[in-house]
Parts: C-alpha cells; sequence; structure tokens
C-alpha cells in the first residue's frame, strides 16, 4: 500500500487535483461514499490487471483529453456518475507513472471510504477493527505469509479476508483490508495493515501509540497515559492498547520509529545486556 507521501512531485499534484474533484462529488447531496470507494477500488482492480490500459491511461506524455475519453468510453455504465467524474480527472493529470496512476486511485478509494466512516461516526470503530486485525495478522505468520503471498489469486485472499473477519469487522473496514490484500508488496500485509491504521488515525488528526501493557489498562489509565503522550509530543495521540502477561509489569509504548520501553521485562533484558 502506497501513502501520497511516496509519491513524486508530479503524481503529488495529480493526486491534489482529483481529491478536490472527490470532495466536490462527495460534497453533493445524495453522494454515497462506501459506494463510491468501492467503485474507485474496482477500477484498480482493472488497471491491476489490464497493463495496457493501465499504461494508455497512465502516459503522462499523451493527450490527456484523450486519456479522459478512454476512460470514459470503458466505464460509462459500468460505474456511477460520480466515480466516473473522479476516475476522468484523474486519468487527465500527469502522473509520474501508470503505476502512481493506480497508487492514486487506491488512495482515493480509501479516502471515500474513510469519509462514509466520518459522516456514519464510525471512524473510532473502523480504526479499532483495523488496528485488531491488524495485530492478529502480525501475530499470526502462516497467516500473513499467506495473505501476502503474491502468486495467489487475489479473490482466493479475499475470501479468506472475509471468512476470517467477516463477523469480527463492518464493511469499510473489510472493503479496506481486502485493498491492502489485493496490492500489497514489499513488507508484507501485517505491514501493510499498520500503515492503514497510521493513516486511518491521521485522518483525526493524531498520531498512534502502540500500547503493550502487562495487564489491562482502565479507561481512566488509558486517558491519563493519552494526556501524559499528548504533552510530549505535542498533539493528541491515539491509543491502541495490547495485553501481554510475558512483560510481567509496566508498559512498552511505540510511537512511531520511538519505543519507551518501561516494562520489568524490558528492564530485566537492559541489565543482562549491561552485565554481558
Amino acid at each position: 500500500m502506497t501513502s501520497p507521501a511516496t509519491l513524486h512531485a508530479a503524481s503529488r499534484e495529480a493526486l491534489d487535483s482529483a481529491e478536490r474533484t472527490l470532495d466536490e462529488v462527495l460534497g453533493q447531496s445524495g453522494a454515497e461514499p462506501e459506494a463510491l470507494g468501492s467503485e474507485l477500488f474496482a477500477v484498480v482492480d482493472l488497471l491491476t490487471r489490464e497493463i495496457g490500459l493501465r499504461r494508455a491511461l497512465g502516459d503522462g506524455s499523451s493527450d490527456p483529453e484523450a486519456r479522459r475519453r478512454l476512460a470514459t468510453s470503458l466505464l460509462t455504465g459500468k460505474v456511477s456518475g460520480p466515480a466516473l467524474r473522479v476516475v476522468e480527472t484523474a486519468v487527465g493529470q500527469r502522473w509520474s507513472s501508470p503505476r502512481e496512476l493506480l497508487d492514486g486511485l487506491e488512495s482515493l478509494g480509501r479516502s471515500a471510504l474513510l469519509t462514509g466512516a466520518e459522516k456514519a461516526g464510525t471512524l473510532d470503530t473502523v480504526e479499532d477493527e483495523l488496528f485488531r486485525i491488524a495485530r492478529i495478522v502480525v501475530g499470526e505468520p502462516e497467516l500473513d505469509q499467506a495473505l501476502s503471498d503474491q502468486a495467489a489469486p487475489a479473490e482466493a485472499k479475499r475470501k479468506l479476508v472475509k471468512d476470517l473477519f467477516g463477523s469480527k469487522a463492518g464493511g469499510i473496514s473489510l472493503a479496506l483490508v481486502e485493498q491492502v490484500v489485493s496490492r500489497q508488496t514489499g513488507r508484507g500485509v501485517g505491514h501493510g495493515l499498520d500503515r492503514l491504521v497510521r493513516l486511518t488515525a491521521e485522518r483525526r488528526e493524531r498520531s498512534v501509540a502502540y500500547i503493550t501493557s502487562a495487564a489491562a489498562l482502565s479507561g481512566q489509565q488509558e486517558q491519563q497515559l493519552a494526556e501524559k503522550l499528548k504533552a510530549i509530543y505535542g498533539r493528541p495521540i491515539a491509543l491502541h492498547v495490547e495485553v501481554d502477561p510475558r512483560l510481567v509489569g509496566g508498559l512498552v509504548v511505540r510511537v512511531g520509529d520511538e519505543v519507551i520501553d518501561g516494562s520489568a521485562a524490558g528492564r530485566i533484558a537492559a541489565l543482562r545486556r549491561q552485565l554481558a
């Protein structure tokens, strides 16, 4: 899964333009963000399969109007008017590569789905569901490997996601997870899901702190910890808490690449390193 920050300059400008169209479309009465996001993901799937079409639509040296006409001729009647308008805007921009057009459309689909969660007041729930699914995948290396296997059919991996998590998550969370599973490369699905959790938290202008605790935290303890981390980092922090009795006592806090190990197990390990 690619984030907008990793796109080249031309592609970031192209994505900014397409995002403005997406915002306009979503601001219209009757717009259904969840449906729009799913349609954009379907276009991503199409362009992933059809390499020649992806190259034709993502060729920044060709006539932008010709690219828009091609998209219109292919997608009219197959996607809704709002989805077609977003795609037409996207393919009419100058992307650094056809691959980055694909990444941009995927980002637009995510934005539409998360807008749907915001409008429904369920963004917190989506973030929590994504976090729990990510932890399950990361904690089961064989599952992570199966979902990350690029030789396996995408539809089979989607079915596995539905079978495993269909009863544990809502439609928006499942759609986001399925998309990560479909296109994740490199470091595996678990890593991609963790990035998705961070993107969801950023949607609410917060950072994510992954907390591992030797025992469950009370609501008051979580609130106090969130306030302390906000004071440290100067911004609101979303807490995602896991319980691991192996820590014996205390907490391990990870924010980005920074780890604060206040657990008994961590202190014992540090002492052993000193003695060695």
